[in-house]
């Protein structure tokens, strides 16, 4: 029996990429296994709360193939990504949260896309698990759910059942592994071979730009922040920078991990991290000028905190990233 695919159609703002996307991909894979004479793996249907399910940009309309009344068992459900702010998207969908947790109780089996997992993380669902959504968003989602265990830096996660993704076009990366784990290595590098999607990416991490977690009212650790963000150059040391605010060293590494989410260590590494992505974009300085510019002096342990916090070594951000020359 081919495993029964639910697409959710929500209303709002939808992404329609990831819809259109993913019904295409699996379909696609099914195409593949009957030309080699073997059964459909997939049965997709677009599934939502009214037809047509109209998108506020006021441009689309999607008319789903069932409403979730028509689905008593589904296998496996698909949330693209909605655009809305969390609350209103959750406010024009608040039907399909009952059904979702009906379902998984079930056994089905439930993957968000992107911000999608705003969503998912409304219904209770991602209670104590992991899950990823796009960087730019992450301060965000760790303010609203707490209880949620948020690994920005990943591109996918799987925990018991329930899969997540991260930003935007990373959807396919995580298409890529449930066609894998349903159909085989095979059908999957197939799969990609024909879509051009990079398999077996893991990390987002290259692609993440810090901008410093400032969501916060601690006044204290706000200039703390803005510290260390204008010196980056310097080798700065918690322990003076705890008597440049006249706080031990442990209250203010208390005080700063609370508000941002990062030791004061890390925070500064990140920091560091983020003018040497800018430098290796942007300049013609090798990599030993780049990390000497952002106060380090030992190679191997600038090159091993950039590899951690990007996922990729300095040489190969600047071959991935760096502007060439002559491109308008």
């Amino acid at each position: 029996m081919p495993k029964h695919v639910s697409i959710l159609i929500p209303k709002g703002h939808t992404s329609l990429v990831n819809i259109v996307g993913t019904h295409q991909i699996l379909n696609q894979v099914n195409s593949f296994l009957l030309e080699k004479g073997k059964p459909a793996l997939f049965k997709i249907e677009l599934v939502g709360l009214s037809n047509p399910t109209n998108q506020t940009n006021g441009l689309f309309s999607v008319h789903p193939e069932k409403f979730i009344a028509d689905i008593s068992k589904t296998d496996l459900i698909i949330i693209p990504a909605v655009h809305d702010a969390p609350e209103v998207a959750y406010s024009n969908n608040r039907d399909f949260v009952p059904w979702l947790q009906q379902q998984h109780e079930k056994g089905a089996e439930i993957a968000s896309f992107c911000i999608a997992a705003f969503f998912l993380a409304s219904t209770g669902l991602l209670d104590g698990r992991q899950c990823s959504t796009h960087w730019i968003h992450a301060d965000g989602f760790r303010k609203m759910f707490p209880q949620v265990n948020l690994v920005d830096d990943k591109i996918m996660t799987e925990d018991n059942g329930i899969y997540t993704s991260g930003g935007a076009y990373s959807y396919l990366n995580l298409l890529l592994y449930l066609v894998e784990k349903f159909g085989g290595r095979e059908i999957a590098i197939l799969t990609a071979k024909t879509f051009m999607i990079d398999i077996d990416k893991a990390s987002q991490s290259p692609f993440i730009m810090f901008q410093g977690q400032k969501a916060h009212d601690d006044e204290l650790v706000q200039k703390a922040q803005d510290y260390i963000e204008k010196n980056f150059e310097e080798k700065i040391q918690v322990e003076e920078l705890a008597k440049k605010f006249a706080l031990s060293r442990r209250s203010l590494e208390r005080r700063f991990k609370k508000a941002t989410h990062n030791t004061i260590t890390t925070y500064i590494q990140r920091v560091k991290v983020e003018a040497a992505k800018r430098s290796l974009e942007n300049s013609r300085d090798n990599v030993n000028e780049v990390m000497y510019g952002i106060g380090y002096s030992d190679e191997k342990s600038f090159r091993n905190t950039f590899k951690k916090i990007t996922g990729i070594s300095p040489l190969q951000y600047r071959n991935k990233y760096r502007e060439a020359p002559g491109r308008v």
